[in-house]
């Protein structure tokens, strides 16, 4: 069963790590383990945190930041042409694909990096980046992230926000609701004219975290065209952070019960977390989930759907 991961943070490890390489490696995430998981692409998020860069100019060092990533993460690709290669779009996709390689889409998860510049976000678009979390855990210039604080979580997208999410339909990228706060994920509703996608959130009825989406935003994201990808983050799946596969089949179980076989995708996470337990430790387990799935009596087109075609239509909507 061919695989479209929207989320992971391997990228991290990449630039952190020392003697690392995507071929294969320690995390949950290498070219090894997506051919076990017969990956068709995998997003790999530049994920710049914020918190740790402080100080005078800090945006504009996180954009820079996120420049050395992107040139980071080519330089991993370019090392093996013959497994992997870049998508830009529905048909770099299908062109890798029929061509015997996995894609790599390249994401930003901190949009703040824009740092109130139209053309840095032109500039991310040309670099390749295909893919934009509005926010981390903190405000930034487009909006205000998921808090425990109502006044924050009941706030919007801020002007410059808007023209961000006008702009990316326009270029051709997709606006990801993942850590947004509550009041942006409805102007993001609003605003965008084309598909959404929360690439790493799971269903806050079932694990009440702010980070995951209410019954009323899946109903929002499935009839706006876009998808949700499953979280693997235990913390997101359970209150306890001890998470089974059974959590993440009773997510996948609400969110296709509300949202519809189109709505739900597959948002790993992997590489973003290091605390909580999970049964499923990295992309090549991926066939535990599937088998759950199955003994639910999720049949082989539903399953397709969840594990790459809902992706591969947003991608083609949108980008």
């Amino acid at each position: 069963m061919k695989l479209i991961d929207l989320h992971c943070d391997t990228l991290l490890g990449l630039v952190h790590g020392e003697n690392i390489n995507l071929k294969s490696n320690h995390l949950c995430v290498d070219l090894e383990k997506m051919k076990h998981a017969d990956s068709m692409a995998q997003f790999f998020a530049c994920f710049i945190n914020m918190r740790r860069i402080q100080g005078e100019d800090r945006w504009n060092r996180g954009y820079e930041y996120a420049r050395n990533m992107i040139s980071r993460a080519k330089e991993e690709f370019s090392k093996y042409p013959d497994e992997i290669a870049l998508a830009r779009n529905y048909e770099e996709l299908l062109h890798n694909e029929n061509n015997g390689k996995m894609s790599a889409f390249l994401t930003v998860e901190e949009g703040g990096i824009i740092d109130g510049k139209m053309e840095n976000l032109e500039a991310l678009y040309r670099e390749g980046i295909r893919l934009i979390t509005l926010t981390w855990n903190e405000e930034n210039c487009l909006a205000f992230p998921n808090s425990n604080d109502a006044a924050i979580m009941n706030s919007g997208l801020k002007p410059f926000g808007i023209e961000v999410v006008e702009r990316m339909n326009d270029l051709g990228m997709m606006v990801d609701v993942s850590h947004l706060s509550d009041g942006g994920f409805w102007d993001v509703m609003t605003y965008s004219k084309k598909p959404v996608v929360a690439s790493h959130s799971n269903a806050r009825a079932l694990c009440g975290h702010r980070r995951n989406l209410t019954d009323e935003m899946i109903h929002a994201l499935a009839e706006n065209g876009g998808v949700a990808g499953i979280n693997f983050y235990p913390c997101f799946l359970n209150e306890q952070a001890k998470a089974t596969v059974d959590d993440l089949v009773h997510h996948i179980e609400r969110m296709y019960r509300l949202g519809g076989e189109d709505f739900v995708a597959m948002g790993t996470d992997f590489d973003g977390f290091d605390d909580g337990e999970l049964d499923i430790k990295h992309l090549g387990q991926m066939e535990m989930l599937y088998d759950a799935l199955k003994k639910r009596r999720f049949n082989e087109a539903q399953l397709e759907k969840f594990w790459f075609r809902n992706a591969m239509r947003v991608i083609k909507e949108t980008l």
